[in-house]
């Protein structure tokens, strides 16, 4: 087959004439998208400097600002094509059913997305403080949108759907200044109650980590078939919770082996099924 010099000259003749008709759309379709990227990229950080300044919650100005980047960005693609001259028409249709499609397919996705959104929005917990949520009692390290990033005393990493997180029980050990230290100790019915209670809160009152106000409290809990269960109440800080939870099991425990009062081991009592 022979290409005929005509045909040839016929081709690239409406090839040019199309090209010239149509290349002042194109160049403003293409202008519109460069300046619209830059335009955007100059929004996003506006919007950035703005939420920071307003002392916004990290994790909640990178999420707001992240969604704004993204409507944007579809909204300009959307722009673009119709300069082109596509129906944008069918093109948003398109959009629904694939967005359709893709949430009935990540319905637990779109869930944590919902709990992380909850999460963000009434701050149950912020960054660093100690929570116990779903069994784990860890600091929260990142709070992410689908997830929520925690961090065990033994330094194991533990990452929490937030769907789950944000329809559980949280609690939160760091919302308030100081927290309060529940101790039981059993002594034997031959050792003198009123002596011990003593001990206990001179052991309490010596420790300058343990809070005056509210004050410690030592009481008679309860008495059992072989003990006499006095319970300790000492109030500390956040920061100084875990010293004083030890140091009045320790403190207690040498008072009471030097004053001569037992502690009684603890008995495991039967009933009369299982003997």
């Amino acid at each position: 087959m022979t290409l005929r010099p005509d045909y040839v000259a016929d081709y690239a003749s409406n090839f040019i004439k199309t090209l010239l008709e149509y290349s002042p759309r194109l160049i403003s379709a293409f202008l519109i998208l460069f300046i619209g990227l830059y335009a955007i990229r100059l929004i996003n950080r506006l919007i950035r400097k703005v939420m920071i300044k307003r002392e916004l919650d990290p994790t909640l100005t990178n999420f707001l600002a992240d969604i704004l980047l993204w409507v944007l960005r579809v909204l300009l693609f959307v722009s673009f094509i119709s300069k082109l001259g596509i129906e944008t028409s069918s093109f948003v249709a398109i959009l629904g059913a694939m967005g359709l499609a893709v949430g009935l397919s990540l319905q637990g996705s779109l869930s944590n997305f919902a709990g992380g959104m909850l999460i963000i929005l009434f701050k149950p917990f912020k960054v660093g403080h100690l929570i116990e949520a779903q069994g784990v009692l860890a600091t929260v390290t990142e709070i992410q949108i689908f997830v929520t990033k925690l961090t065990t005393a033994n330094n194991q990493t533990v990452f929490v759907p937030n769907g789950i997180l944000s329809n559980g029980t949280i609690t939160n050990y760091s919302l308030q200044k100081y927290r309060r230290a529940d101790l039981t100790f059993s002594i034997s019915y031959d050792s003198n109650i009123k002596k011990a209670k003593d001990l206990i809160m001179e052991v309490l009152n010596n420790n300058p980590k343990v809070l005056q106000t509210p004050k410690p409290e030592v009481f008679v809990k309860n008495l059992t078939d072989s003990a006499i269960q006095l319970a300790v109440r000492p109030w500390a800080s956040n920061e100084d919770f875990g010293v004083v939870f030890t140091e009045t099991l320790e403190n207690c425990k040498t008072a009471f082996d030097t004053a001569g009062i037992v502690i009684q081991p603890y008995v495991k009592e039967f009933s009369a099924t299982n003997t």
